[in-house]
């Protein structure tokens, strides 16, 4: 019996090796802080458990549910998109999708538009899904770097013209997960005019919504004018609302896109709990001043880890948006080896920049989802250490 010659082409997934190694040094007693996976510390909202409660209690809810999501949820979905970014148009039977939370969504999509040969365009650094799933699909993944110099924004002029026009998807996602970067409208357009001129589907990982500080509101790529024609994007509960263990979001935007994820899902897949779609129906209703408060202990750790890194040498801005600060390797290191200093010395786990793509090397990235007072240790153990940049 062996593995599929699929999964040699497979490299491990990256979270899943930090979790190996970090199980093996608990196991040994080492004293560990975790600042590697972007996983919420904080509770779900009460009133979404409320509505989960009640919805479990409803004999209902426990039949299999439609395989696009029920109908009040994506009208839910279609209510929260005009509210938040002025989006009015979407057909809640056409253009909306639930989704067993963004990483399940984004594969299918693969499935669903890649054949053999097939390139896709995706970010480096970028979330290591992007890859491999066009590896599963059998396509070829086609690196668009994201360098500081262009603020982590990929340059479309330089894919080449015979990429572009074999070339089957185009990821980008902003807020950005490694490198906290920002994208405007103004960027958003020219993505979409690109994709409309190449008749490339247009994929938007939004995963990082709501998570952002300082008065920022991050926008939707379907805010720009005619970006349904070739645009979906996928919107995850996991971060904006503590709900990373529920596995649910959705898939909004051209017709075309969520019919084939439709296809792919309704043949892998049975659809999303209802008690769990009700939940998120309530999760999508939450005040804008609730979200605020959330991302005020995000804010407070941001700037607690930028402040002590700054202290120790480096010069970083703290970034506008989502759970993590993307932060430069000292001169001498690379990725790799400054993260295995980091775990030798002083028992503290990030994941090195590489693990996002050839383009990530020199960086490493932490997550702001552990206590004020675990960072501090960090950041005092690296002092102690004689760690600076």
């Amino acid at each position: 019996m062996k593995f599929s010659q699929r999964l040699d082409n497979i490299p491990p997934y990256l979270f899943a090796e930090i979790n190996r190694k970090r199980q093996k040094l608990l196991a040994q007693g080492i004293d560990l802080i975790n600042l590697g996976v972007g996983d919420p510390d904080q509770p779900t909202l009460q009133p979404i458990l409320q509505a989960m409660h009640q919805a479990i209690d409803d004999p209902s809810t426990h039949n299999y549910p439609p395989y696009q999501g029920t109908m009040a949820f994506r009208e839910a979905v279609a209510a929260f998109m005009a509210r938040r970014y002025g989006v009015t148009d979407l057909n809640p039977e056409t253009e909306i999708l639930s989704s067993i939370g963004s990483k399940e969504a984004i594969h299918n999509t693969f499935l669903a538009f890649v054949d053999s040969g097939d390139y896709t365009l995706i970010p480096d650094p970028g979330y290591p899904v992007y890859q491999t799933a066009t590896l599963f699909a059998d396509g070829q993944p086609y690196p668009m770097p994201l360098r500081p110099e262009n603020d982590f924004l990929p340059d479309l002029k330089q894919i080449p013209i015979e990429i572009a026009q074999k070339a089957k998807l185009l990821w980008i996602n902003y807020p950005n997960n490694p490198t906290g970067a920002l994208a405007s409208l103004d960027f958003f357009a020219e993505v979409v005019a690109f994709c409309r001129q190449h008749d490339i589907l247009l994929c938007h990982d939004h995963a990082y919504a709501e998570m952002a500080y300082d008065g920022y509101l991050p926008p939707s790529v379907l805010q720009v004018p005619e970006a349904k024609e070739c645009a979906i994007e996928f919107h995850s509960a996991s971060k904006s609302y503590n709900m990373t263990g529920w596995r649910v979001g959705f898939v909004v935007g051209n017709a075309l896109g969520i019919e084939g994820l439709a296809r792919v899902k309704s043949n892998v897949d049975s659809g999303v709990f209802r008690a769990i779609q009700q939940a998120v129906i309530t999760a999508l209703e939450t005040p804008r001043r609730e979200i605020d408060q959330l991302m005020t202990v995000y804010q407070r750790r941001r700037d607690l880890i930028v402040t002590g890194l700054n202290r120790l040498g480096w010069n970083l801005t703290p970034p506008k948006a989502t759970l993590y600060v993307w932060v430069q390797v000292p001169q001498g290191y690379t990725s790799q080896e400054f993260a295995n200093l980091l775990l030798d010395q002083c028992g503290i786990i990030v994941p090195p920049g590489n693990g996002y793509g050839k383009f990530g090397e020199g960086f490493f990235r932490i997550a702001l989802t552990i206590p004020e007072a675990e960072m501090e240790r960090a950041i005092a153990r690296m002092e102690a250490a004689g760690i600076r940049y």
